[in-house]
């Protein structure tokens, strides 16, 4: 038996395409590259804003989880903090001249010192309350003069049994203007039952 014969061929690529279907393809890989540069361009912005709105969005994140915290601590404070705390001497933190339960501005200035580096503790604004719902004992809305003594010299919403609100709040703003040119108002509120 025979082996088969096998013949090769060359194929020219040239002489496959006639030139000017090889020119004009030539021409429209440089229109392409053009456009692919057009196109990089715009998705390039398109990832550069998302990136930005994120880091933006991240802040603002850090900053809300910051004003919660925030509220939630300084109530807690100013429930262990109470009208009893000045009787036995336990109050901490307060000032110093009146030793005694936690007044506003003491609430203020341990939000105060609360505020991580990364913001400005100028944006920070704690409002303090006592509110007095029903089923509250009656000493919460009992002012010193009917009680009888000189023996407290601040309200009386202070006492065991009584309610205190404290709402944190911080102005903030984005870096970066395509987001908002103004500033938004984080704000937290937190309310607890004084217990000392």
């Amino acid at each position: 038996m025979q082996a088969p014969k096998v013949t090769f061929v060359t194929v020219n690529p040239e002489a496959r395409l006639p030139t000017a279907c090889v020119e004009s393809g030539l021409q429209r890989l440089k229109w392409e590259d053009g456009a692919s540069l057009v196109e990089y361009a715009f998705i390039a912005m398109l990832f550069m804003v998302m990136l930005l709105g994120i880091i933006d969005f991240g802040r603002a994140l850090y900053t809300y989880h910051f004003v919660s915290h925030a509220a939630r601590e300084a109530t807690r404070w100013a429930a262990v903090n109470g009208y009893n705390c000045g009787l036995d001497g336990s109050c901490n933190g307060t000032a110093p001249m009146n030793n005694g339960p936690a007044s506003a501005t003491d609430i203020q200035n341990y939000v105060t010192s609360l505020v991580p580096s990364g913001l400005d503790s100028s944006k920070v604004t704690t409002t303090p309350n006592w509110p007095t719902p029903s089923p509250e004992p009656a000493i919460c809305t009992t002012t010193p003069s009917t009680l009888g003594c000189n023996c407290y010299t601040t309200a009386t919403q202070n006492y065991p049994g009584c309610t205190v609100e404290v709402q944190v709040q911080y102005a903030f703003s984005f870096l970066y203007p395509f987001v908002n040119k103004g500033s938004i108002n984080l704000s937290s509120t937190s309310e607890m039952v004084i217990v000392h």
